[in-house]
């Protein structure tokens, strides 16, 4: 199901899931926000701990989400930023409760891919995975991109990366699903874990030596997960090592799919990136570079 497309004088709730937020970034982002016509209403472990690599316990940062979910008022609860922490506190949350809430946007990415999924399985809820205010890759065209997809879907259905590098060409169609390969791969065995059936899936991960996205792409495809997709589109790579071997890493392990991947599309953890909606249907063109919503991202 598409939630609802926002409009002036929505309210969006800004928490902090995962790590803490840093004061300058948040103070910056805040004016952004609300130059999109709407209220911000800042979760109480947005401006937490900024000590360690949690905003705030478990128990706290489950109660914010669960809170901001629940208020009738919201329309879209926005990730501040990621970092690790979201899967720590899915079984804190109240699944049921906010089944009866009324549909909402759930945006963020990096560690948010936990909450991506849960939202998924256990409200059947669309979501987009997109930049984070709170970081200092949330530049002008990441924001532009994603204030567009929240007010103006029907200018985003067609996401097109000039440079993008066709892996394995052709075409596909399929519901978008993925987002950060390490939560995805850590995911596995959970309530949450999902699949690829059916899908068009986008990876992307920061950080990461490239053995250890060997494991975790070798995990995903040992586990069955990977089982039925139709197609792979795969974002940054950042401070993950070679580009050029990372590359060979990722034709070793997906080309034998038997399906498109299209590397280099531009989202993740790098300046610029657009937003992507998960759980839309969507056809991908390697050759034009394109992937192309059957639907805006929301009703």
């Amino acid at each position: 199901m598409r939630p609802p497309r926002l409009v002036a004088g929505d309210t969006v709730a800004l928490v902090a899931p995962s790590g803490p937020v840093a004061p300058d970034l948040l103070d910056a982002a805040l004016p952004v926000l609300r130059g999109w016509g709407v209220k911000v209403r800042v979760g109480e472990a947005v401006p937490g701990s900024t000590s360690g690599y949690l905003s705030a316990p478990d128990e706290v940062r489950a109660a914010e989400f669960t809170a901001a979910w629940l208020d009738p008022e919201v329309s879209c609860v926005l990730a501040a930023r990621g970092g690790y922490g979201a899967q720590r506190m899915l079984d804190l949350v109240d699944w049921a409760a906010l089944r009866t809430a009324r549909p909402k946007v759930l945006a963020g990415s990096s560690d948010v891919t936990a909450l991506h999924r849960a939202v998924a399985v256990h409200l059947g809820l669309d979501t987009v995975f997109s930049p984070m205010p709170a970081s200092v890759l949330f530049d002008e065209f990441a924001a532009e991109h994603l204030r567009r997809t929240l007010f103006d879907p029907e200018r985003t259905r067609v996401l097109h990366a000039p440079s993008a590098d066709v892996l394995v060409p052709g075409r596909a169609s399929g519901v978008l699903v993925g987002g950060n390969l390490s939560l995805l791969a850590a995911g596995l065995g959970t309530a949450e874990a999902g699949s690829a059936s059916d899908g068009i899936v986008l990876l992307e991960d920061v950080t990461e030596s490239v053995y250890r996205i060997d494991r975790m792409l070798t995990q995903l495809l040992r586990s069955g997960w990977f089982t039925g997709v139709h197609g792979v589109v795969l974002g940054s790579w950042a401070a993950c090592g070679d580009p050029a071997e990372i590359r060979a890493l990722l034709l070793d392990r997906l080309a034998p799919l038997g399906v498109p991947v299209l590397g280099d599309f531009g989202f993740g953890h790098v300046a610029s990136a657009p937003t992507l909606p998960l759980g839309a249907r969507a056809s991908l063109d390697t050759d034009l570079a394109t992937l192309t919503l059957d639907s805006p991202a929301l009703a």
